[in-house]
């Protein structure tokens, strides 16, 4: 008997959370250009830490804005997606960053929040972590 069989939901399964990654990714990058577009330099992507990740780094005079990517079908359903437990992480994982480049910990620190929503320019927020 082919071992197909005890694959059977696994493979679509993998195949939804890749597509959800490279959603991700491709969110991400659209932020990053709207925010070079406006003067901004992306200092980090992606940053992992044992107590969460910032999906970007940025900085832009003596402003350093750590930001929250959600790509979702709807601006509510983005607006939902933002918890308690997920704005402690992004602030634990900033607090790491800073200490590990401590060049940058007299600068003015932002927690931006940025919604991509599928035919909208994305809604950014600022300082709203």
């Amino acid at each position: 008997m082919s071992s197909n069989a005890d694959e059977g939901p696994i493979r679509p399964l993998y195949e939804q959370r890749r597509r959800r990654y490279r959603s991700g990714l491709n969110a991400e990058m659209i932020v990053a250009a709207v925010y070079m577009a406006f003067g901004h330099r992306i200092l980090g992507r992606r940053f992992k830490t044992p107590v969460g990740e910032i999906d970007l780094i940025a900085i832009k005079g003596r402003r350093v804005a750590f930001i929250e990517v959600k790509r979702r079908a709807t601006t509510e359903d983005a607006e939902d997606a933002i918890t308690l437990t997920m704005r402690r992480r992004v602030r634990r994982a900033a607090d790491l960053w800073l200490a590990r480049n401590p060049r940058y910990q007299g600068y003015d620190v932002g927690f931006d929040l940025v919604f991509v929503v599928p035919w909208h320019f994305p809604i950014v927020m600022r300082d709203a972590l």
